[in-house]
């Protein structure tokens, strides 16, 4: 299955704005609060230095693409309605919006490093509210939906059903909790994070269970957040005042700003590449002297004091440092890395660091292959793969079947 990122905040925050920077997608922005009730989708992409420039080979990608050596690997973006207090008790589009929430394997936190929109995304003065509010109720929010999920019944009834049908309480919750996208191996974590492994689910108390459902959250549902609007007066000094008060990694942003790049490469009058500090004017003169004085300062105060935008590093982060993926290039022939069709490193896929090599024949090529499974070939080394061997970061490897 492709990663799936969720895009979460309140309303108004600029969510909408990152998803059709990402996907160059046209999904309606308002200031009007919940102008997102459906919610949007999208195909963005990852960046990673292809195996093209180590091997020094031109490739014909076809899952993804590269350029100047860059592979770019699609994933999945939603961009849900937005969040405001009590929205796990049904207020706003609450639980609407968690529901849209489950199937995401991480989600991008943006927030409004201004501080120009109340709890409810209304719009009011900038530096009236403290963005790390926003922080502490949406997490907050998302652990109480958790809590609700896992107390859906009475909480005795259901641990009494364990005991007596002679359960263990990870079966258990798995069976509650597979619907939103969490695994066995996440609950037992949550279980020993919380020190509940041991205790006899009958004496969990109300606190135990919340402690549970914020480990839960945490390791299946990661939150990483975004200080959009980088580029306001205002806004780096609030970044360091959220840097003093939350521990997490904060990443400055302008959503705006890289979706102006990208049209504007787009439309053949810039040359941008996604992550890059710069950018090149290929046609000044269908520029306005607006537009132009807009992209010197989208250099001169977004670009080159953060590194970028913001958007390709948080993309990055979410992908191969939270949700551990790795990317590995399957090929038929291990002297030109091509596939049947002639093609040089066609496919790039992404997978959870820890897969072993049948289960990526399985899920990312094809089921039958993974039946007919002999051993893989290191394209690099030439050396014999089991099918237990474990995937490593840009592995290029040849399957070898009984048909």
């Amino acid at each position: 299955m492709t990663l799936t990122v969720g895009i979460v905040g309140k309303p108004s925050s600029g969510k909408t704005t990152f998803l059709n920077a990402t996907c160059l997608t046209n999904a309606k922005v308002s200031e009007i609060p919940f102008t997102t009730i459906e919610p949007n989708k999208g195909v963005t992409y990852i960046k990673t230095d292809c195996v093209c420039k180590e091997l020094n080979v031109s490739d014909n990608a076809k899952n993804s693409f590269c350029i100047d050596g860059f592979r770019f690997i699609p994933i999945n973006l939603l961009d849900v309605a937005g969040l405001v207090p009590d929205a796990h008790k049904g207020k706003g589009l609450g639980n609407k919006f968690l529901n849209d929430l489950s199937i995401a394997d991480a989600l991008l936190h943006i927030v409004d490093i201004t501080g120009a929109l109340d709890k409810s995304g209304k719009m009011v003065s900038i530096g009236e509210n403290d963005p790390y509010e926003d922080i502490l109720f949406l997490e907050n929010e998302i652990d109480l939906w958790f809590k609700e999920i896992i107390e859906r019944e009475d909480w005795k009834r259901f641990t009494k059903g364990i005991l007596s049908e002679k359960k263990k309480i990870v079966d258990a919750l798995h069976e509650r909790l597979s619907g939103i996208k969490i695994n066995k191996k996440e609950i037992i974590l949550a279980l020993k994070n919380s020190k509940l492994e041991t205790k006899n689910p009958l004496a969990w108390t109300a606190q135990d269970i919340l402690m549970f459902s914020k480990k839960l959250r945490k390791i299946s549902k990661p939150i990483i957040i975004i200080a959009n609007k980088i580029d306001k007066e205002i806004s780096e000094k609030n970044l360091n005042d959220l840097k003093s008060k939350y521990s997490g990694p904060i990443f400055p942003c302008s959503a705006l700003a890289e979706q102006v790049l990208r049209k504007y490469h787009e439309d053949k009058v810039i040359e941008y590449l996604p992550g890059s500090t710069d950018f090149k004017i290929l046609n000044q003169q269908k520029l306005s002297s607006k537009e132009f004085e807009t992209l010197k300062k989208i250099k001169d105060k977004i670009l080159r004091p953060y590194q970028g935008t913001g958007i390709q590093k948080v993309l990055n982060f979410a992908t191969f440092d939270v949700s551990n993926q790795i990317c590995v290039y399957p090929v038929s022939d291990i002297n030109t890395y091509s596939d049947n069709k002639n093609n040089v490193l066609p496919d790039a896929f992404l997978v959870e660091k820890g897969t072993i090599l049948r289960d990526f024949v399985r899920d990312k090529i094809h089921s039958d292959l993974a039946k007919n499974f002999i051993f893989g070939i290191d394209a690099r080394t030439k050396k014999r793969l089991g099918e237990n061997y474990e995937l490593k970061h840009n592995d290029i490897i040849k399957i070898v079947t009984n048909k």
